[in-house]
């Protein structure tokens, strides 16, 4: 085989192969092909987070103000019964109230099941 000076010999223990896509200066030149993969975002379709159908009901989907009077009434009963299990409860339910619109039950309810969380663990040991 002749010796072509656009042709570089690799070898590698007892196989020899022929590259000739490197050329004279295949240490300097890179004939590589790169891409990246860009994808759009994810379009889920309308919100889900209506609970009116537009004739006045609900829909039968519990909606904020519902979920807010649950959690402030959990929030409520923890200072007197299981303040750490019922005060996280009200807690998690207060926010998801608040995220459905009744921000001002939510909010009551959050705040009531802190300090309830707060006075179970550390005031009440004591007495």
């Amino acid at each position: 085989m002749a010796e072509d000076t656009n042709v570089r010999k690799i070898r590698d223990d007892d196989f020899e192969y022929v590259d000739p896509n490197l050329g004279a200066n295949a240490d300097s030149s890179y004939n590589e092909e790169t891409a990246a993969e860009v994808a759009g975002p994810i379009n889920y379709g309308p919100a889900r987070r209506e609970t009116n159908n537009g004739n006045g009901t609900d829909g039968g989907v519990m909606g904020g103000t519902g979920l807010g009077w649950l959690a402030l009434a959990l929030s409520i009963i923890s200072l007197f019964v299981m303040p750490v299990l019922m005060g996280a409860a009200g807690i998690i339910i207060g926010f998801i109230a608040r995220r459905r619109g009744a921000t001002r039950l939510g909010a009551w309810a959050i705040g009531i099941g802190v300090v309830s969380i707060i006075v179970g663990i550390f005031i009440l040991p004591f007495f």
